[in-house]
Parts: C-alpha cells; structure tokens; sequence
C-alpha cells in the first residue's frame, strides 16, 4: 500500500511537471512553426497548423533582417538593458542592504512603501514622466528610457534585495568587525561574495523588465532607428490590417531564446536568489 502510494504521488508528481513543461514550451513551439512557415501553408485553413504542411522557409528571416532594422532595435534593447542594470545593481544593492541591516523596524515599512511605489502601473506614471522628458529635451531618445526605466527596476530590485540580505546570518558580519573590518570592509569581503545569488537574479530581473517594457517606449520613442525591439516589432510589422505573422514570431522568437538560456544558464543561482528572501 505504501509502495502504491508513493508510486502514485510520483506519478502524480511527473505529470504535473511534464505537463507544465508542455505548456511553458507551447509558446516557443509556436513561435518556431509560424517563423518558418511559407505564407501559402500558414494562410490556408484547411492544413494543420502544428506541422508543415509545405517545406520552411527563410522568407519571414529575411524580410525581418533586411527590410526592417531588427538589427538596430536589438542594439538599443541591449544598450538600453546594459545601462539600466548598471544603475539598478548600484543603487538598489545598497539600498537593499541598507534596508535590511542599518534602519531596524523601519526598515520593513519603507521597504514596503518602496514595493507600493513599483506597483503604480505605467498607463499613470508616462503622463507626468512625459512633461520632465519634455522639459529635458529627450523625446525621441534612448535616454528618455535610461532615466525612467529604473523609476520600476529600482524599487523591486531593492525589495528583492532586502530579502535576500535578510536571509544571512549578521553573526557573520559581528565576526568580521570583531576581528577588526569596517562595515564597509566586511560589506565588501563577507557579504557581497555570498550573495552573487541575489545580485545575479537581480540583474536578470532588471534586464528582463527593461527588455520587455512597452508603455514607457512607445510614448518617449517615435522614429524607427530609435526604438527597442518591444515597440519596433509591433509597429513596424503591423502595418495597418496586414500582419506579417511569420515575421512577427521570429522577431519575438530570437530574444526570447537568448534570454531563455541566460536563465538556463545561471538557474541555480536564479532560485537561489528568488528563494533567499523567502527562508527568512
């Protein structure tokens, strides 16, 4: 009876993770079938849309290389993500910290306040964040995103962070001042190198919110060779009633598999950064 039991809770177990292993793939699985599918084989009805009715094709890659500047909306996604990380890790990591270890019970309720500031949507923020664009003089500029975007990467990487630091023991900090480091020292040789964990999920987390932002771009971006990919790909291959869906799902497909296997790649620190936070 034990034996049934553990063999159904494994069962049990299995299916669900290979069903949501299904469901979490049925989107790129899509993605790639649409991507190279010839315009007859993918406009007729009457084929089957999971397969290849008609041998694939390159004539959406092409079309999205070479007859819009793909390549130019990727540079500034990844320019405008680069920078944007690098503000967020240096103003949140501190932030965090200091959160977590230096203002006690307060500590908590401005993190708190902080996390309550992330979740002010953008359909308010981009109306009074347009007049300060404005009076900068950065319309149609990528640092317009470079200012803004961490007005939401900030408080959430900061509260991610809080979390995280909250999670080490501070008798490891009471030993490095005792045996005579200053806060900063054993900020820099004790804790900083145990949590790479969270520094590297908050990186991903920055890289990916800026990456994918839509509202903030489509109203501070208006010529093509400025825009970023979340704005140039709907705009620029949507043209009014006319779709180009095989171009459409490359362009969605391409960063989606890159950022895909950034967090493959680095999965067991990205858990371990998410779960930090929550052992306290």
């Amino acid at each position: 009876m034990s034996l049934n039991r553990k063999l159904a809770t494994r069962l049990l177990v299995y299916g669900i993770a290979i069903g949501f292993a299904l469901l979490s793939a049925f989107p790129f699985f899509w993605m790639v079938i649409t991507a190279f599918k010839a315009n007859r084989d993918l406009y007729n009805p009457t084929n089957n849309p999971f397969l290849f009715n008609e041998p694939p094709t390159l004539d959406h890659i092409r079309l999205l290389f070479f007859n819009t500047p793909y390549v130019r909306w990727l540079g500034n996604t990844s320019l405008v993500g680069i920078i944007v990380v690098l503000i967020t890790v240096v103003l949140a990591v501190p932030a965090g910290y200091s959160l977590a270890r230096l203002i006690g019970r307060w500590g908590e309720r401005l993190a708190i306040m902080i996390f309550l500031a992330y979740l002010i949507p953008p359909t308010l923020l981009f109306i009074p964040l347009s007049r300060v664009i404005s009076l900068l003089g950065l319309q149609d500029s990528l640092w317009s995103l470079v200012l803004v975007y961490p007005s939401f990467t900030v408080p959430f990487c900061t509260w991610l962070m809080m979390g995280f630091f909250k999670s080490i023991p501070l008798e490891l900090e009471d030993a490095a001042l005792v045996d005579g480091c200053s806060r900063l020292g054993a900020l820099v040789r004790i804790i900083f190198p145990i949590s790479i964990s969270g520094i590297l999920t908050t990186v991903i987390f920055a890289f990916t919110l800026s990456t994918q932002e839509f509202v903030y771009a489509l109203t501070f971006i208006s010529s093509s060779a400025h825009k970023t990919i979340s704005v140039g790909v709907p705009t620029d291959l949507i043209r009014g009633d006319v779709f180009y869906w095989g171009s459409l799902m490359a362009a969605a497909l391409l960063p989606s598999v890159f950022i895909a296997l950034i967090y493959n790649a680095f999965l067991d620190r990205f858990i371990a950064g998410i779960t930090g936070g929550a052992l306290k």
